[in-house]
């Protein structure tokens, strides 16, 4: 089967000057004067052109309608602006890069496991903290999903975000809950959250989708390789970039198919989770490609290993200007939010989280 895949490029500081020349992406202050228009069949790259603004839409009448309806598709939804995220009574507006800062409630976390005890006030605290630097929403998590992790009862993930996030919310934060586990998703809704974050898209758990729809927040949605109680395993890829692509894009479809509403639906290639050192960059080099999804991005590379595999070997806690560096290398491709252990819209970089929101 043939596919078309429209990739954002040749970015500038400032439409002034190229009238007619250059384009804004997803509502925010990136402007680009060109795209890179990729052309696939089984899975394999069969052809690519750089076409600049003015020529877009003079070599679309050369492919076959349903391919040219599609990347007419993909520039509509890059060029779109995205709404607002409607977190209870607070709006985040998307415009610009925010940063969601990433709340570790558990005792191993990779970046900074234990570090902050089991005292709610202490945690709630450093969540006021990443608020006061800039973080516009605190994104609360109780069990890592770091390779390997050990499995956590509900229970205990229950018992170790809810009080944190009930702190939070009645503090006037935008909560976001981190978990693939329904009844934490209700228990953390329940305590003031107003944003689910699943690593696996809603599929790991079969009561999260009645959750989500019960709630009517917004949703992240990350690619993993898989749903099972490992996160990382994987087969490998034909293109890891246009596989993630197409399961982020058949995943938001299909939750709209569910009565999701679309400007509820984020997307997060899951950096890091089921990927190489290779797949990773790829990613990352090519992040504004999934603008054409429709849907603001949230990118999460804060301390990651693919940072420390970079800078000869670095411990998490050495990482924070790899951290800060592909936090910059999303925010210029339009992204919108960034996790942190601070926060991503350009960048989560918080005291003590991992993730960032950009808007495509």
């Amino acid at each position: 089967m043939r596919q078309v895949y429209l990739r954002p490029c040749a970015f500038i500081e400032t439409p002034v000057g190229f009238d007619g020349q250059a384009a804004r992406l997803a509502g925010t202050m990136v402007y680009f004067t060109a795209v890179e228009l990729i052309e696939t069949e089984g899975g394999k790259r069969v052809s690519k052109a750089l076409l600049s603004l003015a020529d877009f839409d003079a070599h679309l009448t050369g492919l076959p309608a349903d391919l040219a309806d599609k990347a007419r598709g993909q520039f509509s939804n890059a060029t779109s602006t995205r709404p607002a995220l409607k977190m209870g009574s607070r709006n985040i507006q998307l415009d610009q890069p925010r940063v969601m800062g990433i709340l570790n409630c558990t005792p191993d976390s990779f970046s900074d496991g234990g570090k902050h005890g089991d005292d709610p006030d202490a945690i709630a605290g450093i969540g006021g903290a990443m608020a006061a630097a800039g973080a516009a929403i605190i994104d609360i998590g109780g069990r890592s999903t770091r390779p390997g992790a050990p499995l956590v009862w509900e229970g205990d993930e229950i018992k170790r975000v809810q009080p944190v996030v009930d702190r939070l919310a009645n503090a006037g934060h935008a909560v976001s809950i981190d978990t693939r586990k329904a009844a934490v998703m209700e228990a953390a809704l329940a305590a003031g959250a107003t944003m689910i974050n699943d690593i696996s898209a809603l599929l790991y758990d079969e009561r999260s989708l009645a959750v989500a729809q019960a709630n009517n927040c917004p949703i992240v949605l990350m690619h993993t390789p898989s749903q099972s109680s490992d996160p990382h395993k994987s087969d490998g890829y034909h293109d890891v970039l246009f596989d993630v692509y197409d399961w982020l894009e058949d995943r938001v479809e299909a939750l709209v198919a569910e009565g999701i509403l679309r400007d509820r639906l984020l997307i997060d290639p899951g950096i890091g989770f089921g990927k190489s050192l290779s797949d990773n960059l790829t990613l990352v080099n090519n992040l504004s490609l999934f603008h054409g999804i429709g849907c603001p991005v949230l990118f999460g590379a804060s301390r990651k290993r693919m940072i420390g595999a970079l800078s000869n070997e670095a411990a998490a806690d050495a990482r924070l200007g790899g951290s800060i560096f592909l936090a910059m290398k999303a925010v210029e491709q339009g992204h919108i939010s960034c996790a942190c252990t601070m926060l991503l819209k350009p960048c989560k970089q918080s005291m003590s989280g991992e993730a960032c929101v950009t808007r495509r």
